[in-house]
């Protein structure tokens, strides 16, 4: 049997419902699968996904027994499946929304989750939508491949715009989309399979400069969520240990404690950098009083002439281009003059002629003539 067997998603066709294996006891699933009531069927199938027509009620098998290597798990009856089975994104993002769903609703101050749940003016269809006991709304976003920057900023601007803030769980293995990163984002990818959830920080920044100056200290510890660009580390915590409020998704009481460890501990080190700079800025300009005290009064020197100031070239003023001719000062950002055509021909902007300039002839030098012989003397 295929890991990703372990993912298949029942459908309770008496309620709607996706549902799952933990959801009731075994005795009832059997009560309701294959060759009893078959209501309760593939979800993947009855959705028509991974090319299987739409509304295809399959019948599930509860399987598993207590203390067995496999946990317990829906699978198809024999020769049932779609040919190749359901694609593993397909099984991943079906139980995803099963566990964040069911997750959700454990939670309190939650007072309503649905899944694909459409937002206010169905601009986005949230994967699970939740509501608050105060009245904010959330997205539990989640993505099973690769989207694009440019799809997830469309998304999480749809969202904003809507009022409801959005949570991303990322699939294992699935590249992270730089712009989460740059928009501080929390950043969790969900495991399945052991239902918990890596939660990525960003390593320290370089301590480079005056950098207990910032105003952002945190960023010289471990911080959540990271920075684009920061080396990643990485903190698994069982998903029933992650809360929700309006802010969004709440550490477990051990990171919040070890987050809070991280920040009280860089702020100590800042403040003793910056004892260290102004106890060195002190001893530096004592040094200087000190040797300003002692130091020997100068020898007279001769006076010296006082040297003749450098004249400076003055720049070259800017010529035209085309003609040489000078520029006015308005004119040398664009290196010719502006023309316009006239009557007359081409002038430019300040009415006056420009055209390339047109060789002159060179003067012939004068033929030598030998010098007339001085007169000799009488």
């Amino acid at each position: 049997m295929a890991a990703d067997d372990l993912l298949v998603v029942g459908l309770d066709l008496d309620t709607g419902r996706h549902v799952h294996i933990e959801d009731r006891p075994m005795d009832q699933w059997r009560t309701l699968g294959y060759r009893h009531r078959e209501s309760l069927v593939c979800a993947a199938c009855f959705l028509g996904l991974d090319g299987v027509p739409a509304g295809t009620s399959v019948p599930l098998i509860p399987r598993g027994r207590i203390g067995g290597a496999r946990r317990h798990h829906f699978a198809h009856p024999p020769h049932m499946a779609p040919p190749g089975g359901h694609h593993p994104e397909t099984l991943w993002h079906l139980e995803a929304k099963a566990q964040l769903e069911r997750w959700a609703r454990s939670l309190p101050y939650v007072t309503e989750v649905r899944q694909e749940q459409w937002i206010p003016g169905r601009e986005r269809r949230a994967d699970v939508h939740v509501r608050l006991a105060d009245g904010s709304r959330l997205a539990l976003e989640a993505q099973s491949s690769l989207i694009t920057d440019s799809l997830w900023q469309q998304r999480h601007r749809d969202y904003a715009v809507a009022g409801i803030r959005d949570i991303w769980f990322m699939r294992p293995g699935t590249a992270l989309p730089h712009v989460l990163l740059a928009e501080q984002s929390a950043v969790c990818i969900l495991d399945l399979a052991d239902r918990q959830v890596r939660i990525l920080w960003g390593h320290p920044h370089p301590r480079t400069g005056r950098w207990w100056e910032s105003e952002d200290l945190s960023r010289y510890a471990l911080h959540h969520p990271p920075c684009a660009g920061d080396d990643l580390h990485e903190e698994t915590v069982p998903l029933a240990q992650l809360g929700l409020n309006s802010r969004g998704l709440v550490l477990s009481e051990d990171l919040e404690h070890k987050l809070t460890a991280e920040h009280q501990g860089i702020r100590h080190k800042a403040a003793e950098a910056r004892r260290q700079a102004e106890q060195d800025n002190q001893r530096a300009h004592q040094l200087a009083a000190r040797a300003g005290h002692h130091r020997a009064a100068p020898s007279p020197t001769p006076p010296s002439r006082p040297a003749r100031p450098v004249r400076r070239a003055a720049p070259p003023r800017p010529r035209c281009a085309v003609c040489g001719g000078r520029l006015a000062d308005v004119l040398a950002r664009y290196g010719v003059h502006i023309s316009i055509r006239t009557a007359d021909g081409w002038v430019d902007c300040l009415d006056q002629p420009c055209a390339a300039p047109r060789p002159q002839p060179v003067p012939a030098e004068p033929a030598h003539t030998p010098a007339a012989p001085a007169p000799h003397a009488a």
